[in-house]
């Protein structure tokens, strides 16, 4: 009976090791908080860059603005030039009238 009370011991401790066992591995355990702050920080780096590119995109749009109004205005001062230029030549035609006409009253 003795024998039996201390096969009974000796499996209750082993029992009781068994459970205050632990499956985890450290290890593990490290590379997972290792991973969840290399994610973390690419998702800092992932917001700052999204930022930056929001920040771009705005001037582009604005540059992109900028340059049509510079174009249209260009082309305004091309057709302004072309209209000074065409009074120019009727000025111009009605000075040589002018002159045709005042040659034949000195004559």
């Amino acid at each position: 009976m003795n024998s039996l009370t201390e096969k009974e011991k000796k499996l209750n401790t082993v029992l009781n090791k068994l459970k205050n066992l632990s499956f985890k591995n450290p290890e593990l355990d490290n590379n997972i908080e290792e991973l969840k702050n290399k994610k973390n920080q690419l998702e800092i780096e992932k917001k700052e860059i999204e930022d930056k590119y929001k920040i771009l995109k705005e001037d582009y749009e604005l540059l992109s603005k900028k340059i049509e109004e510079l174009k249209n205005n260009q082309k305004l001062e091309e057709r302004k030039q072309i209209e000074f230029s065409e009074k120019i030549d009727e000025l111009n035609q009605e000075t040589d009238t002018l002159l045709e006409e005042i040659d034949k009253w000195q004559t």
